[in-house]
């Protein structure tokens, strides 16, 4: 007896896997990592900075005091810068600390120019005043003053690393004094009110202008450097801007 064949089985049907829904939850972010904590570094010294110092000026020659000598014009003017010179000179260097400063002299010189008088006006440093002070006790004598007269003076003696004192200028010497402020509405309340002004100095004649001129040395760069920053120093202001 023969038997149909039998039929083949079908393929078994892949499985539907379902559609991703439309709004699925994003995973949620991982925390950041923490910092790490700094290791703490100790403190270090900053490099110490070798102060600033300034040596003495030259001390000025006797060729120098010669013609300090001989210069009579806006009271003794080259005598007195050559005296302050010479102090600053036997001060020795100055150094950058608590000892820098400066000092304020009236000094009066006698006719033989011996020194008469040393009054201290004010100090910033008392190791300024002192060197100054056995700086002018060991001054050689000086020669007479240029008029034959008492020499009568105030002086700024700066012992700093950071300020020299240049030369000053003649060019002007033979021009007369501006003058002097004086406030035309002071009144002392008993005296008769009327505004003072006053009267400009008489012009030299040409005799006296040419002998004048004539002790008018040649000023040099250095005296026209200094006068610059003189001028610069006494106009600026740190609330100024340009």
């Amino acid at each position: 007896m023969i038997l149909p064949a039998a039929s083949p089985t079908p393929p078994p049907k892949p499985e539907r896997t379902p559609p991703p829904p439309k709004h699925q939850a994003k995973p949620p972010k991982a925390a950041p990592p923490l910092p790490a904590k700094p290791v703490p570094i100790a403190p270090t010294d900053p490099p110490k900075r070798a102060p600033a110092t300034l040596a003495a000026p030259a001390t000025p020659s006797a060729e120098e005091w010669a013609l300090a000598g001989q210069y009579t014009l806006k009271n003794s003017k080259r005598y007195r810068h050559t005296w302050g010179q010479h102090v600053r000179s036997l001060m020795g260097t100055a150094v950058e600390g608590p000892d820098q400063g400066a000092v304020r002299f009236e000094v009066e010189i006698a006719p033989d120019g011996r020194l008469a008088r040393l009054d201290t006006l004010w100090s910033t440093s008392a190791k300024a005043e002192q060197l100054a002070r056995q700086a002018i006790q060991q001054m050689p004598p000086l020669p007479p003053t240029p008029t034959g007269k008492p020499l009568v003076f105030q002086r700024t003696v700066s012992f700093q690393p950071f300020e020299t004192d240049g030369p000053p200028l003649y060019k002007n010497d033979c021009k007369p004094d501006a003058p002097r402020f004086s406030n035309p509405f002071a009144w002392d309340g008993q005296a008769a009110q009327a505004r003072g002004h006053q009267a400009p100095p008489p012009p030299m004649s040409p005799q006296e202008l040419a002998e004048c001129l004539k002790q008018l040395p040649k000023d040099s760069l250095d005296a026209e450097s200094a006068q610059m920053r003189r001028q610069l120093e006494q106009g600026w202001s740190s609330t100024l801007k340009p």
